[in-house]
């Protein structure tokens, strides 16, 4: 695959990927155990959370987020692949860049929010957000990156959670059948 001129080293685009595998090999370890052993916790201590919220959290269990997560490899390959073509010129992979990036911050305000640990909270500042933030510094020093504006991190996040929503969409679809 020839690259564009200009274009930024492989560690750039398909570090998302690599990245990302990190940060989610942490969520399909820890995820099922937690929501099982703090939900329960959490319900008694944020009573205004809807019932629905809890009820589809107790429902994720092992196999089907670990099917979500592989759901999600694929949109992130993808969009890695789209930015390594593109030598990381790519719209789609600089809002999937952007994306894992909120994301990250998604999982420090949980963490937050709950006091304590959520699944992600650990790779999310020694991996998630320094990854970012290189792979941005490469993509502006290369003069690839696109402007940022208030939008884009709106995008990046409509990205992250449109993606999440459909790779949990497909889990459910694909388990629901066997």
């Amino acid at each position: 695959m020839r690259s564009e001129p200009n274009a930024v080293p492989p560690a750039v685009t398909w570090g998302l990927l690599a990245a990302w595998a990190v940060h989610d090999t942490e969520e399909v370890v820890m995820v099922p155990r937690w929501v099982r052993t703090q939900v329960p916790e959490l319900r008694e201590r944020f009573p205004r959370v809807p019932e629905p919220v809890w009820r589809g959290l107790a429902a994720v269990d092992r196999r089907r987020f670990g099917t979500a997560v592989a759901a999600m490899a694929v949109v992130v390959a993808a969009a890695a692949a789209d930015g390594r073509r593109t030598g990381g010129r790519s719209a789609v992979y600089q809002t999937a860049l952007n994306g894992f990036g909120a994301h990250g911050l998604v999982h420090l305000a949980q963490a937050a929010t709950v006091r304590g640990y959520t699944p992600g909270s650990v790779t999310t500042p020694l991996v998630v957000l320094p990854f970012t933030l290189w792979a941005r510094a490469r993509l502006r020093r290369a003069g690839l990156l696109r402007p940022t504006r208030p939008r884009d991190v709106v995008q990046g996040l409509a990205f992250a959670a449109a993606a999440t929503a459909g790779t949990h969409a497909v889990a459910h679809r694909l388990l629901r059948r066997r």
